[in-house]
């Protein structure tokens, strides 16, 4: 496996891991998470995470 398909493959498991969680955490009666300092750097690095997969994913291509 090259070093890219290694980075595109933990990147893809970092994002369904983070992705579940905030998705868990977050209280659809009320609108807000549980904990919402934590929530942050969930979606902070969910997003990292997702940017980095499309970035090599277009320079695959």
């Amino acid at each position: 496996m090259s070093i890219k398909k290694g980075q595109s493959f933990l990147f893809l498991i970092i994002a369904i891991i983070l992705g579940w969680t905030i998705f868990k955490q977050f209280d659809f009666e009320n609108l807000k998470f549980e904990k919402p300092a934590l929530a942050i750097v969930y979606i902070v690095t969910f997003v990292m995470s997702v940017y980095f997969l499309v970035k090599n994913v277009k320079r695959e291509e």
